[in-house]
């Protein structure tokens, strides 16, 4: 269904190795991401760590590390 999306987390994973968030903006990485559901997106995240909020009618899609879930 989402075949892009291992590229996707691949990135993000990369990007908040070294930053504490990650705007996405690019068109195919936010149309990636607008063919799932919120339920997914949140799901998607978690999985990997990961706190997402959506910002300005979805328009905007963040990620940052969620400390809540991280291993001491």
């Amino acid at each position: 269904m989402h075949d892009y999306l291992p590229a996707l987390a691949a990135k993000v994973a990369a990007i908040l190795s070294d930053k504490p968030e990650y705007f996405v903006t690019q068109p195919a990485e936010l149309r990636i991401l607008r063919e799932m559901s919120d339920a997914d997106i949140r799901n998607f995240a978690a999985s990997h760590g990961w706190r997402v909020v959506k910002r300005l009618g979805g328009r905007q899609i963040e990620f940052y590390n969620d400390a809540s879930v991280r291993e001491l």
